[in-house]
């Protein structure tokens, strides 16, 4: 059992197996420590038919390289806060 997050390496090997799995038709796994753009990237593939899989893991790479650079983290928090702004505004409009 793992305790605490993966390391990048480590999240590289997660990658690259999963990457692998999909594209040869398998479903991505669950509880990888990949971020939700990562997994979603991979769904693609692993939906896709299997003369398009290939094609689509340049989007899988960028996705993957979002979750290591901390982008697709500051996005979703970015997100996540004008949910909050836009919610308190909602509130403490009148009426």
């Amino acid at each position: 059992m793992r305790h605490g997050r993966p390391t990048d390496q480590e999240l590289r090997q997660i990658f690259h197996r999963e990457l692998e799995r999909v594209i040869t038709g398998g479903g991505p796994r669950s509880c990888t420590g990949l971020d939700n753009d990562t997994a979603r990237a991979l769904w693609a593939i692993a939906s896709a038919g299997p003369a398009d899989r290939a094609a689509l893991a340049p989007a899988a790479y960028r996705a993957f390289a979002g979750q290591l650079d901390g982008s697709n983290a500051a996005r979703w928090r970015a997100g996540l806060e004008r949910w909050f702004e836009e919610r308190q505004q909602r509130r403490d409009e009148p009426g």
